[in-house]
């Protein structure tokens, strides 16, 4: 059996499909779409130098890795590399190969250090140290039961402060550019990232297919977006919470689990059975926000990082 690592052809819809395939046999606790895998491949900066990467054993694609530049951050020579191979045809070298190729490109390009999630189980977490990745922070993956779950009372608006959805932004989405600008600024991070090109929003983050506009609850004061949370859908009964932010001014005030409680019910209204989420291990807030809404841990991801040279 041989195993080839080449690129991803985004005009092929087999080839994506079984890349999308792949990555939720590996990752089921996010939402994977062809079209999503495409849209992120095509629209990610052109500065990010982006790859999709497929291992292939005999014309099966049996692992994918995801790499590129972080180019949105004010520190150069950043990289990331995301490899996951299929669980049932793990020790074949897809692994391996993919992270020599990813690291001999990502190095070319730049890059002298190396960020990847890793999967928090024995045989993952070995393999990132023996390719000599040292463990960084933790997330959870969080599911809950949308269908069978008893969602909570919402809790009442603030004075003064308006429930919306992002739908109602379409005209003009700058708003809600700044407000994802500045909470993506304060989420717990090893890299940080600075939101400046709204352009390259719009066609990342605000045209991404799997942005469900009209059930991403808003709070506005004074017409101002202040606090979301952003739902991504699959086109079947799958949702999953992308973002829930406040800006800095109006923390404090109970918005993250408000627009958070609105969209879940929403998100059920609508037909969506299971709703997914994740949360950084030092979140707090937020991981008590999700447990009050019944929302249990899944599955676990940590952070590594490869100094190069």
């Amino acid at each position: 059996m041989t195993v080839l690592v080449r690129d991803l052809r985004p005009d092929d819809p087999a080839d994506v499909a079984a890349f999308a395939h792949v990555r939720h046999l590996a990752l089921p606790y996010i939402l994977w779409t062809p079209e999503a895998v495409v849209h992120r491949l095509v629209h990610t900066h052109p500065d990010a130098r982006s790859r999709s990467l497929v291992a292939e054993e005999d014309g099966e694609t049996i692992g994918t890795a995801q790499i590129g530049l972080v180019h949105d951050s004010p520190e150069p020579g950043q990289g990331y590399l995301n490899v996951y191979v299929r669980p049932d045809r793990v020790r074949r070298g897809a692994g391996g190969l993919l992270v020599r190729t990813s690291e001999e490109y990502l190095a070319a390009e730049g890059a002298t250090k190396l960020f990847a999630w890793v999967l928090d189980e024995p045989a993952d977490l070995a393999f990132a140290l023996r390719h000599g990745y040292a463990r960084r922070r933790s997330a959870h993956f969080l599911r809950l039961d949308l269908a069978n779950a008893t969602l909570p009372d919402p809790p009442p608006p603030p004075p003064g402060v308006e429930l919306r959805t992002a739908a109602d932004f379409a005209d003009d989405p700058r708003p809600m550019f700044e407000l994802d600008a500045e909470t993506l600024a304060d989420e717990p991070s090893d890299v940080d990232v600075e939101f400046t090109d709204y352009e390259a929003w719009l066609a990342e983050t605000w045209r991404h297919p799997l942005l469900n506009r009209e059930l991403t609850s808003v709070a506005v004061v004074d017409g101002r977006p202040v606090a979301f949370s952003v739902a991504y859908t699959d086109g079947g009964t799958r949702y999953s919470t992308a973002m829930t932010g406040t800006v800095r001014a109006h923390r404090g005030r109970g918005l993250a689990k408000l627009t958070k409680t609105d969209s879940l019910r929403r998100a059920r209204a609508a037909g969506c059975t299971e709703a997914l989420t994740g949360n950084d291990t030092d979140n707090g807030p937020m991981l008590a926000v999700n447990k009050w809404l019944g929302y249990e841990t899944c599955g676990t991801e940590v952070r590594h990082v490869r100094e190069l040279g």
